[in-house]
């Protein structure tokens, strides 16, 4: 029914404004009426066997292992009137990932989920609406290219932006020109994202809600509300609204260095949900009041979790880039929405290929450390299980280390080819466990 919903929605939205006049002073054959864009990746990866001393429901499979993911996705824009569009986007995944997506906190398959059916499944992935409101004078706009949800239009140098509906809140937030894409760049979770971010989203990523931005030449700022999970990355969104909520701001600043592009960003968030204290959860554990050690399904809203984040990245050369991150979260109130991490830190660097006149070619090698607050050891330690990881007990507790190398080559237009290696030290942040390396082949197509 909500999918019916949505899709009636955008048919009565594009037909009422069709006809809507453009009033820009530009070139009429300047700017786009609709565009439609396709995206398909295919990941294949697979783990050999690896040392664990013991192994528990959110484990990961130390036998050998191979899983194949899937996604597409078809993006669809059109335009309203001047400064307004319309962007839908239906998409399908299925496939699985090793050990179903758990047993590593910064897991290794960004492109996919926590879900128990494999089979390929449609649903509806974004349906936005986007309002620019210009804070100068035509003659400081300029001509964006055309992508995937951008339509190719004149836009305001300096501007505001009103973005309302079903998104994901990591378009906006946390983005890296280096380290943001796991269908074109790093596939770990914790590389695709500031990993300590416990963003709202549902299983799949996406939640509803509205984003406000200020952009210019130099400066960026953002904010957005957005709806939680009804249950620990659970698929259905809480509409609960004065109980469970997420703010996100950003501050970003553009630099130069040596004449290099350069950007800083700097993030915060606070979501309010049903998600319990891990300190409470095992007080009443040892207590022997509730012996569930349940932090999934909250019985209460009242749960706050908040953190920060650092975002960088610097042009060296006209073929090196770096960037780094690093987020932190308090670590009291059980993860709701993205990754079992309260703490990260992250370094890498991307080559492309234009020395060797193949542009469009990237590799990319990165380092991440993972942590957990000493609430959430102490839990898994008692033998609670997260929506991700959980070995039964976890006695020798140590960070969570990754490396990640891949090199991908465009083949042609449309059809791009990945190999991609992973080394993860401590899964879970389990020292008794591993290490294991992890091999991917990925095929991608965008047109």
């Amino acid at each position: 029914m909500k999918k019916l919903i949505y899709i009636t929605i955008l048919s009565v939205l594009v037909s009422a404004f069709a006809q809507g006049q453009n009033t820009t002073t530009h070139p009429p054959d300047s700017t786009q009426q609709w565009n439609m864009h396709f995206q398909m990746t295919v990941i294949d990866q697979s783990h050999p066997a690896f040392s664990a001393a013991y192994s528990g429901l959110n484990s990961l499979n130390n036998s050998e292992e191979e899983a194949l993911s899937l996604t597409t996705t078809l993006y669809i824009g059109k335009k309203l009137w001047k400064g307004a569009s319309l962007y839908f986007d239906p998409e399908i995944a299925g496939g699985t990932g090793v050990s179903e997506a758990r047993g590593v906190a910064g897991y290794t398959n960004g492109e996919t989920f926590r879900i128990g059916n494999a089979t390929p499944e449609l649903y509806l992935a974004r349906l936005f609406y986007r309002q620019y409101i210009a804070l100068g004078g035509p003659e400081h706009d300029k001509l964006t290219d055309e992508d995937i949800n951008q339509l190719k239009e004149y836009v305001p140098e300096k501007r505001l932006v009103i973005t309302a509906g079903k998104m994901a809140v990591s378009d906006f937030f946390d983005a890296n020109a280096y380290s943001h894409d796991p269908r074109m760049q790093f596939i770990n979770w914790s590389l695709m994202s500031n990993a300590a971010w416990d963003y709202a989203a549902n299983t799949r990523g996406y939640t509803d809600g509205v984003v406000l931005e200020y952009i210019s030449p130099t400066w960026e700022a953002r904010a957005a509300m957005n709806l939680e999970p009804t249950y620990a990355n659970g698929p259905e969104l809480d509409y609960h609204f004065l109980d469970a909520h997420s703010q996100t701001v950003e501050i970003c600043r553009h630099i130069k260095s040596n004449n290099r592009n350069g950007v800083i960003r700097l993030m915060a968030f606070r979501n309010v949900s049903k998600a319990p204290a891990y300190r409470d959860v095992i007080n009443a554990y040892l207590n022997h009041t509730d012996p569930s050690l349940d932090v999934i399904y909250g019985k209460s809203y009242g749960g706050v979790k908040y953190g920060f984040g650092l975002n960088a990245e610097q042009e060296l050369s006209d073929n090196l880039g770096m960037f780094l991150r690093g987020s932190w979260n308090d670590g009291k109130t059980a993860t709701w929405a993205y990754t079992e991490i309260d703490r990260t830190a992250s370094l890498g660097l991307n080559y492309n290929g234009k020395k060797f006149n193949r542009p469009d070619d990237n590799f990319g090698v990165a380092g991440v450390i993972n942590g957990i607050s000493a609430d959430h050891r102490d839990f898994l330690n008692v033998g609670g299980y997260g929506f991700i990881i959980g070995d039964g007990k976890l006695t020798n507790y140590s960070a969570e280390k990754i490396v990640e190398a891949y090199y991908s080559a465009k083949i042609n237009k449309t059809l791009y080819l990945s190999g991609d290696y992973q080394f993860v030290d401590n899964p879970a942040y389990n020292a008794d466990r591993g290490p294991v390396s992890v091999f991917s082949i990925r095929v991608h197509v965008e047109f």
